[in-house]
């Protein structure tokens, strides 16, 4: 089994650990393939940071949109981030949410090889 640090170097530990578990099946070239099919779809916490903190200067929800959650963007975007609150929160929360949007892209990355016969 391929080493999930040397292919993914950037992961954050708990993302490491569910990567893991995904890639401890795989060979060494279904796990390249896998870390680079990933690396392309998941996102940074610190971009995620950031495009919060435009919430704060009025360009609320951006965030949510990049993270596949059109309807809270929409929702923060015409509610001027719920009043602040929900921009607010969000900061506070932002490497829950890159985390968990990491994890559904993984979860959908090794199911799509196992369904091209990959895995």
């Amino acid at each position: 089994m391929a080493n999930v640090l040397q292919l993914i170097p950037d992961a954050e530990s708990d993302e490491l650990l569910y990567l893991h578990t995904l890639m401890q099946d795989m060979t060494d070239q279904q796990a390249g393939m896998f870390a680079s099919i990933y690396r392309t779809r998941r996102k940074e916490p610190v971009m995620i940071l950031l495009l919060t903190l435009l919430g704060l200067l009025g360009l609320a929800g951006v965030q949510r949109f990049i993270l596949g959650n059109i309807g809270m963007g929409l929702l923060h975007l015409f509610t001027f981030g719920l009043c602040y609150i929900g921009t607010i929160v969000d900061l506070i929360n932002h490497r829950k949410l890159t985390s968990e949007y990491n994890q559904r892209q993984a979860y959908e990355v090794a199911t799509m090889m196992r369904a091209m016969g990959q895995l």
